[in-house]
């Protein structure tokens, strides 16, 4: 007699195989279908400004700079510039007929001891497509930064700034950039921009750059650990002797790492002779 079971497991092949198919399909999402994926987090908004005494009146907006009414600035007397190249110039010679230098800034000129006058600069400061001409004198004192522009074939001052010594300097397109070290940790950085007339400070900053430690100074001071102490050994106090142990015999612990004999057992007696 045929029994039935083969052709059941026959028929049960094609439906786990299209149980199985379906499950992969439906894994498969339609492109552009819409998903749930659960709930979404929260979204937190950023942190406002939050005043502290509202109600009380603010300051009032800071007066304009008084360069912007000072009468605009007036060539060098007895200074031409043949060809109206200002590279072509002697600073020294520029500094010295220049009415705003000082008493100080001459005496550099002369060449005091500690006084130092750095070789000129030629940045466009002004987008004319022309240099200027950057003079820094360094007296006893600061550091008078000058900068000279042409006007025909005249030599004109348009800024005259006292800088930090170890003050940097440096022109981003044709604005300049002058940084002091104000602070061990802090840094102020000024921007001067040209406005037709003068070169004017249109933005400064005040910039984090970290403590500075002080040369020569190492290990435990650079680091900010503490010293370590070296241990030293500390004496044991006297022990009394033992006597020494007895050849053979074993020896047990006393608790302190120390060895002490253990105690002998008799030796038994001999068997008595039986008559």
């Amino acid at each position: 007699m045929t029994t039935a079971f083969p052709a059941r497991r026959r028929a049960g092949v094609p439906a786990l195989a299209g149980a199985a198919l379906a499950v992969v399909l439906a894994g498969c999402a339609t492109p552009g279908e819409l998903r749930d994926n659960g709930a979404t987090a929260r979204v937190t908004p950023p942190p406002v400004a939050q005043p502290l005494w509202a109600g009380l009146a603010t300051a009032p907006p800071p007066a304009p700079p008084t360069a912007a009414t000072d009468p605009p600035p007036q060539p060098v007397p007895d200074v031409t510039v043949p060809g109206q190249d200002i590279t072509a110039l002697d600073t020294r010679t520029v500094l010295a007929k220049d009415p705003q230098v000082t008493a100080d800034e001459r005496r550099t000129l002369d060449g005091c001891p500690g006084c130092e006058l750095r070789s000129p600069e030629y940045r466009d400061l002004t987008g004319d497509g022309r240099p200027e001409l950057v003079a820094a004198v360094g007296t006893v004192g600061p550091v008078v930064l000058h900068v000279y522009t042409l006007a025909g074939d005249r030599v004109v001052p348009v800024l005259r700034v006292q800088v930090l010594k170890g003050f940097s300097a440096e022109t981003v397109g044709a604005d300049l950039w002058l940084h002091e070290p104000t602070t061990v940790s802090v840094r102020t950085s000024s921007r001067y921009h040209w406005d037709g007339v003068r070169l004017g400070l249109v933005e400064r900053k005040d910039e984090g750059i970290g403590p500075v430690p002080a040369p020569g100074q190492g290990g435990a001071a650079e680091t900010g650990a503490p010293p370590t102490a070296t241990p030293t050994a500390v004496p044991s106090a006297a022990r009394p002797s033992r006597a020494p142990a007895q050849p053979g015999a074993p020896t047990v612990g006393n608790g302190t790492g120390g060895a002490v004999p253990a105690p002998a057992r008799p030796t038994p007696a001999p068997p008595e002779a039986k008559p």
